[in-house]
């Protein structure tokens, strides 16, 4: 078989866009700035109307583990489906 020396080399089909891990990272970095923006529109806006005028009250150590808490069974859950596929 003659070859062509001006003829560039075969160029291998390369895959084009992002592997499942990253996709799985951006997409959970979306999901979660998404959800923390609109957690904290919502407090803000239910302390204001809740202030008249005062300073919104601390947030107590037994509201922040309750939140903790259920963050963390989120995050278990999300886990376990990952466990699953």
């Amino acid at each position: 078989m003659v070859t062509d020396s001006n003829t560039p080399p075969a160029v291998e089909p390369r895959a084009t866009g992002l592997d499942w891990k990253t996709q799985t990272y951006l997409i959970g970095a979306i999901i979660g700035l998404a959800l923390g923006l609109l957690s904290a529109y919502l407090f803000i806006r239910a302390a204001e109307e809740n202030m008249k005028g005062e300073k919104p009250r601390k947030v107590g150590t037994g509201d922040a583990m309750k939140l903790v808490l259920s963050v963390l069974t989120l995050v278990r859950q999300i886990a376990d489906i990952g466990a699953k596929s």
